[in-house]
């Protein structure tokens, strides 16, 4: 069963071939019919239906480099990347919590690729090797050194995000900075030289002092906070003693899928659950809906 997650489910054709093409770029940008994303301080504009606002490319600041989004509509739709700019901040304001719950499934999903991008091009103007200034390539998917010839290309940083399960329970966690009475799935990344699986275990170890085993995927999801590839999983505990790593989690506890249900509807109960473009709210519902005869 496919499980439709926050950020997927985008209609831009990507073309991939007319990112090798410069000449076809340029035309595409000269293209009255093409369209800017509007942003306000790298947070989506939104119409009253929830869609995403689109302006002409003359909206964009002065000197700003484009990224291609793709094609749809029957025509080119870009991001702009204001040179000199700031990073986005990588935590979510409240504004932007209320955008993104107002964001149409398959808008999200263009949002995210423009956020992710925008920010890797604000955080890699220069060159990793020889620390020369760089410049976007291959319609902004890249940015070639010409001192040195690298070319260097967006990054996605995958991250394990679970829930233990244990006769019939499910671990969640919260920390400190999450609204009060919220509770989630536990994250972390994935480090070098280690599997989905060894990770889902190490960070439910690490985090809950919890062993498991029979680690199973369920979905993924992007996370363009700054760009995440967010990797959902249900593991089998072994035991349901929790002891916390009080760096990493406020509180720890096992919920039922009554709790769970009760959480997703936003019913008074247990804990307060992620809001539904988060992964850790499909994941849960996932948990809810399979019942306790599946594992």
């Amino acid at each position: 069963m496919t499980i439709a997650t926050g950020f997927t489910g985008g209609t831009l054709d990507r073309a991939d071939a007319l990112r090798h093409d410069p000449a076809a770029v340029a035309g595409l940008l000269a293209d009255p019919s093409s369209r800017l994303l509007l942003l306000d301080a790298f947070e989506p504009v939104v119409d009253g239906d929830g869609r995403l606002r689109w302006g002409d490319i003359a909206d964009a600041p002065p000197g700003a480099e484009f990224v291609l989004l793709g094609l749809g509509e029957g025509r080119a739709h870009f991001a702009a990347v204001e040179p000199g700019a700031a990073p986005p901040p990588p935590y979510r304001s409240p504004t932007l919590f209320a955008l993104l719950d107002r964001l149409r499934h398959g808008e999200a999903a263009t949002f995210a690729t423009a956020r992710a991008l925008i920010d890797w091009h604000a955080r890699h103007p220069f060159c990793a090797r020889c620390g020369h200034a760089t410049a976007p390539f291959r319609a902004g998917w890249g940015r070639s050194c010409p001192n040195c010839g690298a070319e260097h290309f967006p990054r996605v940083d995958p991250v394990v995000i679970m829930i233990a399960e244990h006769d019939g329970r499910a671990l969640v966690g919260r920390q400190a900075a999450f609204p009060a009475g919220r509770y989630s799935a536990l994250a972390g990344f994935l480090e070098p030289g280690e599997s989905i699986e060894e990770a889902v275990a190490r960070e439910i170890a690490e985090e809950a002092g919890v062993r498991v085993s029979e680690v199973r995927y369920v979905a993924s999801q992007p996370w363009p906070f700054p760009s995440q590839l967010m990797i959902a999983c249900v593991a089998r505990a072994e035991d349901d003693t929790i002891t916390l790593d009080a760096n990493e989690l406020e509180h720890a506890m096992w919920v039922t899928r009554d709790d769970v249900r009760a959480a997703l509807a936003g019913e008074p109960g247990a804990f307060g659950a992620p809001p539904p473009y988060a992964i850790a709210h499909s994941l849960l519902r996932a948990w809810m809906e399979e019942g306790p005869s599946v594992r």
